[in-house]
């Protein structure tokens, strides 16, 4: 949409939203911060819905200025269609005039592209509960910031929106959100990888298959632990500690409403992680695919690298796309991946301008050049991947959204390019014709 008619729209909307919530009342949870803000709300879904009456959640990734009244209003994108946003705008109104079949627990993404967003959203809707993923030091979208700590204050607005009743759930894994929580007079509910949080998992493994013969990563399983209790999870059909976290943030919000631990482990065992989300996918010539192509940034690529080089397989390939939109910081980022794909991957495969660096920065640090191969476009690195795949690889695809799309690559060498449409990321209209 162009500036002056989105911006009509979004007031629109947001006039129709704050009506519906207004008449609704719904308890309202509200999931920030810079990584995993999708794969934590449709955790904290599955959870609350397996228990509580009217869950509802934010549509995909919407997170923004336009994506929370659209998941309030239940309304999907209209994208560049004019005819589709008017359409959507009779239908809000409808909804907030006629609408009974409102949620009583509404779960909201919230996030800022830019200085003001979150501020924006904080004015018109208040939270019940906050949950926090992880606040990096560098973060998507620290470009259109000073600084990096100007990212994380936004980020962290929600917590400073909580009544005295509400309840904060807070990963203890992250110092930055510990601090932000000391002075909260709450609820409050940690979660994290040691004993210091409330919520805690231990044990994380990798589970493997026999498939033809080979044996091939299918999912993870860990123990969660709440006082006295302890009890097995299980993930299907992804791997890694950002697939962990959510889990153990569901955990902590649905106890905080009176879920029990125990009870929450089977939820868990059909949860569906969102696309494009550290998901294995079957690969052609017996490889395997880690599909982490929904978006990138140093922490979430980092963590993804490290979880690449413990799963079993004969060579560690790290397909990896620009990290965009970090200004200042993109040149020594890079860099700095490139040393962890040293130690971590045995192939090297780059798409984008700004990978280039992440390439010498392999190179510098011992990698041997000839096994770095570098390309503009996804989908012609993923044709020449296809040639080199041999059984029992293991393939990292990451990048970032913009201009990047990794999927592409994905879809290149996965071994059923016919199921595209239900395992990778933005497979809509709009997004293929970008």
């Amino acid at each position: 949409m162009k500036g002056l008619m989105k911006s009509i729209v979004v007031a629109i909307l947001t006039l129709e939203a704050r009506v519906l919530i207004w008449r609704s009342m719904p308890y309202v949870i509200m999931v920030t911060g810079s990584v995993g803000k999708t794969s934590t709300k449709d955790a904290i879904y599955t959870a609350l819905n397996s228990f509580l009456p009217k869950v509802s959640k934010s549509l995909k990734s919407h997170n923004g200025d336009i994506g929370v009244p659209l998941t309030i209003l239940n309304l999907d994108n209209g994208w560049n269609n004019p005819f589709l946003w008017l359409w959507n705008i009779v239908g809000g109104f409808l909804k907030m005039v006629f609408s009974i079949s409102n949620p009583k627990y509404l779960i909201l993404e919230v996030g800022a592209d830019k200085p003001g967003d979150l501020r924006d959203i904080l004015n018109w809707i208040k939270p019940n509960m906050v949950v926090t993923t992880l606040f990096p030091h560098i973060s998507v979208h620290v470009q259109f910031y000073k600084t990096p700590e100007d990212v994380i204050k936004e980020e962290s607005l929600p917590i400073f929106s909580l009544p005295s009743d509400g309840v904060l759930i807070l990963n203890d894994d992250d110092e930055k959100a510990v601090q932000f929580g000391r002075d909260y007079e709450g609820l409050t509910i940690t979660y994290g990888t040691t004993p210091r949080a409330k919520v805690y998992a231990t044990g994380d493994e990798i589970l493997y298959a026999q498939i033809d013969g080979r044996s091939v990563p299918v999912g993870m399983k860990f123990d969660v632990f709440y006082g006295n209790n302890k009890v097995p999870f299980t993930v299907v059909g992804a791997i890694g500690i950002t697939q962990i976290y959510p889990v153990l943030a569901a955990v902590a919000s649905s106890i905080a409403l009176g879920g029990r631990l125990e009870r929450l482990s089977n939820v868990f065992d059909d949860h569906e992680v969102p696309r494009g989300r550290m998901c294995i996918i079957p690969g052609l010539k017996g490889a395997s695919i880690i599909d982490d192509s929904y978006n990138s940034s140093p922490i979430a690529a980092d963590s993804a690298l490290r979880t690449l080089k413990r799963v079993r397989g004969s060579r560690h390939i790290a397909a990896l796309g620009d990290m965009r939109e970090l200004g200042n910081y993109a040149k020594e980022e890079h860099l700095k991946l490139g040393k962890i794909v040293t130690e971590t991957a045995n192939i090297l495969i780059t798409v984008g301008p700004l990978s280039r660096y992440i390439a010498e920065g392999a190179l510098n640090n011992g990698m041997d050049e000839k096994n770095i191969y570098q390309f503009d476009d996804s989908r012609q690195a993923g044709k020449f991947l296809e040639t080199i795949l041999k059984e029992g690889d293991i393939v990292l695809a990451k990048g970032s959204q913009n201009t990047i799309f990794m999927e592409r690559l994905v879809e290149e060498v996965m071994l059923h390019p016919e199921e595209k449409e239900k395992l990778l990321v933005r497979q809509e209209g709009e997004w293929k014709n970008k």
